[in-house]
C-alpha cells in the first residue's frame, strides 16, 4: 500500500504541471464537446488530433488530453441522451432510454447530476484500480517471451470478435481484412516491398491514423448525411441539479453496481464502456422489484449505465499499459500515440518512464474532477449548441479531418487515401459489419508477425513451440474456448439477445 501511495505521489506530481493541467483540460472540454454533438466520436476526434501530438515535445501532455478526449466524450455523450433523446455516444444509448423520460417529466436537473455523481465516483474507482493492479500485471508481463504474446494477441482479437456487433463470421472476417492491411508495406526483415502495387506512398505501410479517420470520421458522416436530422430540444432550462434525498438512496447502489460491473468488462478486447453500461442496464432491470418502472424514468437507469461507462472506458487502459494490447479501437489509437513518440506500449513504460506512466493515471482522477466541475454549471450552453444543425457542423469537421490527415505526413497522397476507407466505412455500415475489429487487427497485426518471427526464429523454425509453453498453451485454449463456446445455440441466442437489445 505504502508503493502505491508513493507511485500516486509520483503521478500527481508529474500531472499537476502548468502545462499537463492545461492538456488535461483542453481534453476533456474536447472530449465533452465531441461527446454532446452526435454524429462524431471521440475515435474520429483522437484520429484528427493525432497529429497534433507529433509537435509535442512530452509525450505525457500528448497521453493525457488523447485520454482526457476518450472519458470525456463517455461523459459528454450522456447530456445529449438526456436532454434530447439523442446519444452522442454508443455508451449513452442506454442512458437515454429512462434519462430522457426523467427530462420530460421535469426532472433533467437531478438526471444530469446523477449521471455526473455516478460517472465521478466511477472514474476515481477505475483510477485506483489502475494504479492497484497495474505493477502486479506488469510483472506478469515481464515473463512473457515472444509465443506468449503472440497467443495474447490471437486471444485478444478472438475476444473482439466474440464481442463485436453483429454477426461472428462479419467481425472475423473484419480481423482478417484488418491484418492483411496491416501488411502493407516494406517487410522489416528482408527489405522487400509487400502489397504495395509499386506505389511509393505505399512503402511504409498505410498510416494508421488515415484508416480510423477514413472508416470513422468521414464514413460516419457520409451515412449520417443520409438521415432526416429531428432533434426536440424542449428543455430550455434545467433547474434545480441537485436529486433528492430518496433519488440518491435509489442510485446508491445502482451506482455501485454499476463501477463494478464497468471496471470488470473494461478490462475486456471489444468490450470497454458500451458493454458495460448495456449489461448495467440489464442487471439494475433484473434487480429491480419494479421492472416496469424501466423506460419511463427510473433513476437506476441512468446510475447504474453511467457509472459502468465510465469505469469501463478507464479500465480499459489496463491491458494498454501494463501489456501493450490495445482491447478497443481508441486504446488501438492511444497505443499509435505512444509509438509516435518512440515508446514501446508495455510493461518496461512502468520501469523506464514512471513520470508518463503514473502521471498518466493520475491525469484520470483529475480530469474526472474537471469534467464536474466543468459540465454541471455549463448546461445552459450545450443546450444552445444541441440547436446548432448538422449541415453547418459537418462541414468543419471534413475540413479537420482532412487537415488532421494531410498533417501526418505533410502528403497530399493521405488525404486521398482517406477517400477509399471513408467508402468502406460507409459500406460496412450499410452491411452491419462493425469496423472496429479491423482496426485492432491493423495495430496488432504487425506486432503480432514480429513476435511470430521472433518465436519461429528462437525455436528454429518449431511451430510447436506455441503449445510447449505452458503459459502460451493455455492462452490459446481460452482463445478455442471463447470460439467454440460462440457458437453453441444457447450462447449464441444469448448474443443474438443482447445485441438486439441494444438496437433497440
Amino acid at each position: 500500500m505504502e508503493q502505491l501511495f508513493s507511485n500516486l505521489a509520483i503521478g500527481f506530481a508529474a500531472a499537476a504541471t502548468l502545462d499537463n493541467l492545461m492538456y488535461c483540460f483542453i481534453g476533456v472540454l474536447l472530449g465533452t464537446l465531441i461527446g454532446v454533438l452526435p454524429g462524431i466520436g471521440p475515435l474520429a476526434t483522437i484520429a484528427m488530433l493525432l497529429p497534433i501530438t507529433y509537435k509535442m515535445t512530452d509525450p505525457g501532455s500528448a497521453l493525457i488530453m488523447l485520454a482526457g478526449i476518450y472519458y470525456g466524450a463517455q461523459y459528454g455523450g450522456s447530456t445529449t441522451a438526456i436532454l434530447v433523446n439523442l446519444p452522442g455516444e454508443a455508451s449513452s444509448v442506454v442512458t437515454a432510454l429512462d434519462g430522457y423520460q426523467m427530462a420530460r417529466n421535469g426532472r433533467p436537473g437531478p438526471a444530469l447530476a446523477i449521471a455526473a455523481i455516478g460517472s465521478f465516483f466511477a472514474g476515481s474507482v477505475a483510477t485506483f484500480l489502475i494504479a492497484a493492479f497495474a505493477p502486479p500485471l506488469s510483472e506478469v508481463a515481464f515473463k512473457f517471451g515472444p509465443a506468449e504474446y503472440f497467443s495474447l494477441m490471437v486471444l485478444g482479437l478472438i475476444a473482439a470478435v466474440v464481442l463485436a456487433h453483429g454477426s461472428i463470421l462479419k467481425a472475423l472476417a473484419m480481423v482478417i481484412f484488418g491484418l492483411l492491411i496491416g501488411m502493407v508495406g516494406t517487410d522489416v526483415n528482408s527489405g522487400v516491398a509487400r502489397f504495395n502495387f509499386e506505389i511509393p506512398e505505399l512503402s511504409d505501410g498505410i498510416e494508421f491514423v488515415v484508416i480510423a479517420m477514413g472508416l470513422f470520421g468521414f464514413g460516419e458522416i457520409i451515412a449520417n448525411l443520409e438521415q432526416r436530422e429531428h432533434r426536440e430540444v424542449f428543455v430550455k432550462k434545467v433547474g434545480k441539479l441537485m436529486p433528492s434525498r430518496q433519488e440518491m438512496k435509489q442510485s446508491a447502489m445502482p451506482i455501485l453496481r454499476g463501477t463494478a460491473l464497468g471496471s470488470m468488462l473494461g478490462i475486456l478486447p471489444g468490450g470497454g464502456a458500451v458493454l458495460a453500461s448495456f449489461s448495467s442496464y440489464a442487471l439494475e432491470k433484473k434487480l429491480s422489484k419494479t421492472p416496469e418502472r424501466f423506460g419511463k424514468g427510473a433513476i437506476e437507469g441512468v446510475a447504474g449505465p453511467e457509472s459502468a461507462n465510465n469505469a469501463g472506458a478507464q479500465t480499459s487502459f489496463i491491458p494498454m499499459l501494463t501489456l501493450g494490447i490495445p482491447t478497443t479501437p481508441v486504446m488501438a489509437l492511444m497505443v499509435a500515440a505512444m509509438m509516435i513518440h518512440n515508446i514501446q506500449p508495455g510493461p518496461q513504460v512502468m520501469t523506464g518512464n514512471p513520470s508518463l506512466f503514473w502521471g498518466l493515471i493520475a491525469s484520470m482522477w483529475i480530469g474526472n474532477l474537471m469534467l464536474v466541475i466543468l459540465n454541471l454549471p455549463l448546461v445552459g450552453l450545450w443546450i444552445k449548441l444541441l440547436s446548432v444543425p448538422y449541415r453547418v457542423l459537418y462541414p468543419a469537421i471534413l475540413l479537420f479531418c482532412v487537415i488532421g490527415a494531410y498533417s501526418v505526413n505533410n502528403n497530399v497522397f493521405d488525404v486521398f487515401m482517406t477517400v477509399p476507407f471513408a467508402i468502406l466505412g460507409y459500406v460496412f455500415k450499410k452491411l452491419d459489419c462493425e469496423p472496429a475489429p479491423l482496426l485492432l487487427g491493423v495495430v496488432l497485426g504487425k506486432l503480432m508477425e514480429e513476435y511470430l518471427r521472433r518465436t519461429m526464429t528462437i525455436s528454429r523454425g518449431d511451430a510447436t513451440v506455441f503449445f510447449t509453453r505452458p503459459l502460451s498453451l493455455t492462452l490459446l485454449i481460452i482463445a478455442a474456448v471463447l470460439l467454440l463456446a460462440v457458437l453453441l445455440p444457447a450462447i449464441r441466442k444469448k448474443r443474438a439477445e443482447a445485441f438486439a437489445g441494444e438496437d433497440d
